[in-house]
């Protein structure tokens, strides 16, 4: 199991074995989270929320909050009406 030693300062070095599975380099950022008391996890912090940027795209307007309610309630309704165990089974009584 890897081990670091902690410095004067607070800090450590990340094993190489570890940085290489979490795929580490140097400059990255790692959060840490409390499993449970005293026992943390390190997950590698992802990307800045700003680098998603411009992945949207403009509508051109701004929807109300009724629009994009009953679009909310549209996908969700299908999603639903996929998900469940007899989808398509009327469509096959119909094709018989």
């Amino acid at each position: 199991m890897p081990s670091a030693t902690v410095t004067s300062k607070g800090q450590i070095t990340i094993p190489i074995q570890v940085r290489t599975a979490l795929g580490l380099d140097a400059g990255d950022k790692v959060d840490f989270f409390e499993t449970e008391k005293g026992r943390f996890t390190i997950i590698p912090r992802t990307g800045s929320i700003m680098e998603m940027r411009g992945c949207v795209p403009k509508l051109g307007y701004t929807p109300t909050i009724e629009e994009m309610d009953a679009d909310v309630r549209r996908h969700a309704a299908r999603l639903d009406a996929e998900t469940r165990s007899d989808f398509g089974v009327e469509s096959e009584i119909q094709n018989r």
